[in-house]
């Protein structure tokens, strides 16, 4: 009789899985130009492709904040902001945060309203020598209702509720958080009165 490992999920498992998926690649307009292997889409120049990011507020202008789990090949124990992802074909933007959420922090949509798609835009940003993101990322926000959820520690290293506008204005105190360019651009985008947010 085999036995099973008890070993902790590795980069490996992650890469294996990613193998074994596809996302959308879109142009600059995000219109779709069909699909592609996540692992390619991530891997030299990468292909751009179409993303998410949602970020989640209690009624206190607090965002909650996720750390990537270690595991991760890109971005691993960095900070982003509630939950990022990709749709696969046939999901809308929506519904594609929403089977994330519950997937990684065991938030289900009666525990949040208003989740809407608020802005999007285009980066590509290299990861050491591991990869590469070059997406077309939507921006999606809610509030929460019910602050009771139980993270995937396979997904989520930990979570940190942080007061929004301080964390943008004041960023020099978070340093130590490492925060993930595609929250960060996200962020920028929404506080910064001068940069004017792309048709959604």
């Amino acid at each position: 009789m085999s036995e099973q490992s008890t070993a902790e999920p590795g980069r490996d498992d992650e890469t294996a899985e990613n193998a074994r998926q596809d996302v959308i690649a879109v142009d600059a307009d995000d219109t779709r130009e069909g699909t592609v292997n996540r692992l390619d889409a991530h891997t030299g120049e990468g292909v751009r492709h179409r993303a998410f990011t949602c970020m989640l507020f209690d009624e206190e202008g607090r965002v909650l904040l996720a750390q990537r789990a270690a595991r991760k090949r890109l971005w691993d124990t960095h900070w982003d902001g509630t939950v990022a992802s990709h749709p696969v074909a046939g999901q809308t933007q929506v519904e594609a945060t929403e089977e994330r959420l519950e997937e990684e922090l065991g938030l289900t949509p009666d525990q949040y309203e208003g989740l809407t798609v608020t802005d999007r835009f285009e980066y590509k940003r290299h990861y050491l020598d591991e990869g590469v993101e070059w997406e077309v990322c939507s921006v999606l926000t809610a509030t929460v209702t019910d602050l009771d959820f139980d993270p995937d520690p396979e997904e989520v290293g930990g979570t940190l509720w942080v007061d929004y506008e301080d964390l943008y204005e004041n960023g020099r105190y978070y340093r130590q958080l490492r925060l993930c360019p595609w929250f960060e651009i996200a962020m920028r985008r929404d506080l910064d009165p001068s940069v004017e947010k792309a048709d959604r």
